[in-house]
């Protein structure tokens, strides 16, 4: 099943590619990979929540980031290929959480981009991941994600 059909069944659209915040580009594609910069949760270039999570976010809603962020990190890939179709194996994810200290479970809110990922493409989103719990985030996100992926 190709992919938007996929996307179209999850009720889950592809966002216009946000405007680097900083001196960097979205994407860049070197052979076969195609790595991300760290994509923030922005909606139509704004962030909906700002904070930390275990005080300002609840999991629940950081996983939501997360998942937003992955949307944003696949409308940045799209910037080098045609079709989401081209994406042979989603390699790593990479999920930043800004959390309090005592917060300890951003390994779930990473879920929230894995279990996207693994919805949207299947045995080909099986990826390593890592997560980090981070003091701070750029304009005080909750959640920041990287992507590489292997493209035909």
């Amino acid at each position: 099943m190709p992919i938007q059909d996929t996307l179209n069944q999850l009720g889950v659209t592809i966002p216009p590619v946000p405007a680097a915040l900083a001196a960097y580009i979205p994407s860049k594609r070197a052979g076969n990979l195609i790595f991300t910069s760290g994509q923030l949760p922005l909606v139509a270039g704004k962030l909906e929540k700002t904070g930390k999570v275990g005080k300002d976010l609840t999991l629940a809603e950081a996983k939501e980031e997360a998942k937003q962020c992955l949307l944003n990190a696949l409308a940045a890939i799209l910037l080098h290929i045609d079709s989401l179709d081209q994406i042979k194996s989603i390699v790593k994810l990479g999920v930043f959480v800004a959390g309090t200290p005592e917060f300890t479970e951003q390994h779930l809110v990473a879920n929230g981009a894995s279990e996207l990922v693994a919805a949207i493409f299947g045995e080909k989103g099986k990826h390593a991941r890592f997560a980090i719990g981070v003091s701070s985030l750029p304009l005080n996100a909750a959640v920041e994600l990287e992507v590489v992926v292997e493209v035909e």
